[in-house]
């Protein structure tokens, strides 16, 4: 077998088809030329990958295996077997530690029709624009990219995945991806809309289903989800039983003083049904109110079981699990443990995620994210051309993945999107994480009137590496938020944002040409009269009037506006300007702050004209925010001051 594997890689290798190709089929082949719709190039895992020779274009070629060769069957099929095993893994997908990802996770939507008190913060969410989420052909084809590369498994979440319109429709397209590889399609869902639409997803290529449910307590599921829903639930775990959907999984999220006494419940689902509960160690993301006192380790829910089930049987593992498995003896159905925050799998970890704006994320857990959706909006994005810097950038992602991700130390006060958002929006600033990508600048996709790039830096050279970090703010801060795709401007709507207090601070600096007008300022003997007062009084009036001023300002009840002025003797002296803006409101109150702090300068510069011509307003910016679903922010080295 090697010495014909070597004579006929020599051959095809120059005639421009991939050694591993010619390996999976036999010597000779047919040939057909200018097939319409272009070439076929793929690196699915289930079928033959044939790669161009770029000595000559074999663009319009597709080849057609010729019949099998009389071999013996055992002998054919154990080839067979060794030459698919020793295929090499898509270089694309496997990171610096070797791990190669063939499981890819796809939010289809960021919205859900429950609140889960872990996944959704109690201000609710800010939702994304219908047009920066990834539309059904951007979905299938980053599915079908990913399974070219070998992604075997694809799993969508959201959101609540069930709420998406063309659910049933998108599961039926992607389920024709099994011809090229794909040999599982999974969902993640709360159930609660699931059981009339099942039939047809099944039918259309789900294979697998993974539901959420943390409670069998009606009163309590709807203290913890804050909707009304356990027997919708309960009738989608039936109805996938009675369609024979294997693995079916309940996911249960325990936390202390919350539902850890309804652990031996959950294992009663599993005596009599092909079922696998899952235990999931309570994880912190933004928003959640996350305290390590609400947190049931994996040991100790496996104490509290052994109680009741002393002869509980530890079983096999798959070697790409995140759960620990187990079994009661006698039961049907399994238990197991998902322990990211004690016992992390990372080791093996084989997972990627796009969330539903179209990013990257190579861990749950780190902030770095890369838009696939604006390289494919861009110009020639989702043709050959554009696949191959997908491919590039992908490639370069998965290798920026880290060995692990941090300690529980560090993520009880790390930074992370809302869980209902890994489907989202991001945080408009976020600390920098220790992730960097180095992508090539001539990868960049070109910026259009209400599109951006997230985690790239627009400086450095042409062909040169740009370095991106998540430090940069993510694509949903660098949207220009007033503006359409088209360039029409709008109002931003807030109708569904919660009620918060959000407070935000600026400054403004007025630098005098000479020394006259603080020695005015000082005595109190400018003609026009007291300058500090009267500007103090004119930036609470500017704030009140910011909707008036600024086209596209909500009006907002502002609860607190606070001026504060101060004197500088340095050269030839200033006048330093601080406000501070809070409301109880659905937006923020950057623009009031800065409405305030220009309104007070303007007016110092009003009074003072008369006797300093050269003053400059310099420096006007907000400095701080406070609340929001963007997060806090403070500019970095900035000192709060207060009037003496």
């Amino acid at each position: 077998m090697s010495a014909l594997s070597t004579a006929v890689g020599r051959a095809l290798t120059g005639r421009g088809i991939h050694i591993q190709a010619a390996l999976q089929r036999p010597t000779s082949y047919t040939t057909i030329h200018k097939i319409p719709g272009g070439s076929i190039v793929s690196n699915a895992v289930a079928a033959p990958a044939y790669i161009q020779n770029t000595d000559r274009s074999f663009e319009n070629d597709i080849f057609v295996p010729p019949t099998r060769p009389n071999l013996p069957a055992t002998k054919f099929s154990d080839r067979m077997a060794a030459i698919k095993e020793a295929k090499p893994f898509s270089e694309f997908l496997t990171d610096n530690f070797n791990r190669q990802h063939n499981y890819l996770r796809i939010s289809v939507t960021e919205r859900c029709n429950l609140r889960c008190l872990y996944c959704m913060p109690e201000e609710g969410i800010d939702l994304s624009p219908p047009s920066h989420l990834l539309t059904t052909e951007e979905i299938l084809h980053l599915a079908k990219l990913f399974v070219s590369q070998g992604v075997t498994k694809i799993r969508l979440t959201g959101g609540e995945p069930t709420v998406r319109k063309d659910i049933v429709d998108l599961i039926a397209e992607l389920g024709k991806l099994k011809a090229i590889g794909l040999k599982e399609l999974a969902m993640t869902t709360n159930g609660i809309s699931l059981a009339r639409k099942l039939p047809q997803m099944v039918e259309g290529g789900l294979t697998a289903l993974n539901l959420s449910l943390d409670t069998l307590d009606e009163f309590k599921f709807q203290f913890m989800t804050r909707r009304k829903g356990l027997s919708n639930v309960l009738k989608s775990i039936d109805t996938a039983l009675s369609l024979n959907i294997q693995p079916l999984k309940v996911n249960c999220v325990v936390m202390n003083k919350v539902n850890v006494d309804e652990i031996p419940s959950f294992l009663a689902m599993t005596k009599d049904r092909p079922i696998e509960v899952r235990f999931i160690e309570y994880m912190p993301f933004t928003g959640n109110k996350w305290e390590s006192g609400k947190m049931i380790t994996y040991q100790a829910m496996l104490d509290q079981i052994r109680q009741s089930h002393p002869d509980l049987q530890k079983v096999q593992d798959h070697k790409n699990d995140t759960s620990k498995t187990y079994q009661i003896p006698g039961y049907k159905g399994k238990l197991g443990f998902i322990t990211s925050m004690t016992h992390n799998f990372c080791g093996t970890c084989n997972r990627l995620r796009i969330t539903s704006d179209g990013n990257i994320k190579v861990c749950l857990f780190d902030n770095a994210e890369v838009s696939l959706r604006d390289m494919m909006r861009a110009e020639g994005g989702m043709g050959p051309e554009g696949e191959k810097k997908l491919l590039e950038v992908i490639g370069v992602a998965v290798k920026g993945k880290k060995e692990k991700h941090v300690g529980l130390g560090e993520l009880e006060s790390m930074p992370n999107r809302p869980m209902i958002l890994i489907a989202g929006n991001g945080y408009r600033r976020r600390p920098p994480s220790k992730t960097t990508y180095n992508i090539p600048l001539h990868l960049l996709p070109p910026l259009h009137i209400g599109q951006s790039v997230r985690a790239y830096s627009t400086s450095g050279k042409p062909d040169r590496p740009v370095t991106a970090t998540d430090s940069q703010e993510p694509v949903s801060a660098q949207k220009l938020t007033h503006v359409l795709p088209s360039g029409a401007a709008h109002m931003v709507p807030i109708h569904e944002k919660a009620v918060t207090t959000r407070t935000a601070k600026a400054i403004s600096t007025i630098k005098f040409s000479n020394p006259d007008a603080v020695k005015l300022i000082r005595s109190n003997s400018n003609k026009k009269g007291d300058v500090l007062s009267i500007s103090r009084i004119a930036g609470i009036m500017a704030a009140k009037k910011t909707p008036e001023i600024i086209p596209l300002c909500h009006p907002i009840s502002i609860s607190k506006v606070q001026v504060n002025l101060r004197v500088v003797d340095d050269g030839n002296g200033a006048i330093e300007i601080l406000t501070i803006v809070t409301c109880d409101g659905k937006t923020g109150v950057e623009m009031e702050a800065l409405a305030a702090a220009t309104g007070a300068a303007l007016t110092v510069y009003d009074m003072c004209k008369a006797v300093d011509k050269g003053m400059v307003i310099d420096g006007t910016r907000v400095v701080e925010k406070v609340g929001g679903q963007s997060g806090d922010w403070r500019e970095e080295g900035w000192v709060e001051w207060s009037e003496s």
